[in-house]
């Protein structure tokens, strides 16, 4: 059995809206494996011909030539190929600001991130190849992929209308919310403007966090300044105040305030402490 694996990923994310990561296409040995591990952005294969399993939060799909299964970053997952019909897939990776917002316009959700033979499926399989034709390293090539790639999630969008599937919006203000914390942490963002950009109220975006997340939009946006932080002061020489900056905090006393109850130390302590360890 003749097996192969065409992989292109982009040396970086050119677009805040919507890029596109990796994609490719691959033919898997019998028992091919990949994980448990996480991904960073999201991830879409469409199964060409086989068969194989995915496991996601303690859940096994087995799924077959015409089936989608989608990969949400930052979720521990595990797929492999079956051993005596050993599928071949085409993917795309991608992330963004818009990225959330799109995904959860499908009715792709945590609980079953796969769906079984969609009608669209070999339209979705051409979008896909399209995709990896048109990869490339300049500016252009990026909005190519991506005007391709908003065409083939659109094809999951018109399935959710088509079908009259009810879209949680409260969990679609939340992803959206989170992308433009992600995205933009590195500047002097406030949970106002992510309840701008959401477009709900802060009242509303705050309520909605603790539905969904059981922590506030401060909360979240600190916490997730706070790892970057840590990988800041554990991999790199800059001062304290530098790092501060670098997270979108002027103040470094308010930095090393929040820094000190989200890791129970001080930031010089925190990066004593790693070098140590290392």
């Amino acid at each position: 059995m003749k097996t192969y694996k065409h992989s292109k990923k982009a040396s970086q994310r050119s677009l805040v809206s919507l890029s596109v990561i990796n994609v490719g296409e691959q033919k898997c040995v019998p028992s091919y494996k990949w994980g448990p591990g996480v991904r960073d952005h999201y991830l879409i294969h469409y199964i060409v011909s086989g068969k194989g399993i995915y496991r996601v939060h303690g859940e096994t799909f087995h799924l077959s030539a015409g089936d989608v299964f989608l990969v949400l970053p930052n979720t521990e997952v595990e797929y492999s190929a079956d051993s005596s019909d050993p599928w071949t897939y085409r993917w795309v990776g991608f992330a963004g600001t818009d990225a959330a917002a799109m995904v959860d316009s499908t009715d792709f959700s945590p609980a079953r991130p796969i769906l079984e033979k969609p009608a669209f499926g070999s339209e979705l399989s051409k979008d896909l190849r399209k995709i990896n034709e048109s990869f490339g390293s300049s500016f252009r090539d990026a909005v190519e992929m991506t005007g391709r790639l908003y065409l083939a999630l659109g094809l999951f969008m018109h399935r959710t209308a088509a079908e009259g599937i009810p879209v949680d919006e409260e969990r679609v203000n939340v992803r959206k919310a989170c992308e433009f914390f992600d995205s933009h942490y590195s500047y002097g963002i406030t949970v106002r403007e992510a309840a701008d950009y959401t477009g709900v109220s802060r009242s509303t975006l705050y309520r909605q966090f603790m539905n969904a997340l059981g922590v506030s939009p401060k909360q979240y946006l600190d916490d997730f300044r706070m790892r970057k932080a840590c990988a800041l002061l554990k991999d790199t020489r800059l001062t304290i105040g530098s790092v501060s900056a670098s997270v979108g905090i002027e103040s470094q006393f308010y930095f090393t305030k929040v820094f000190r109850k989200s890791m129970m130390m001080n930031p010089t302590e925190y990066r004593n402490q790693r070098r140590v360890d290392i």
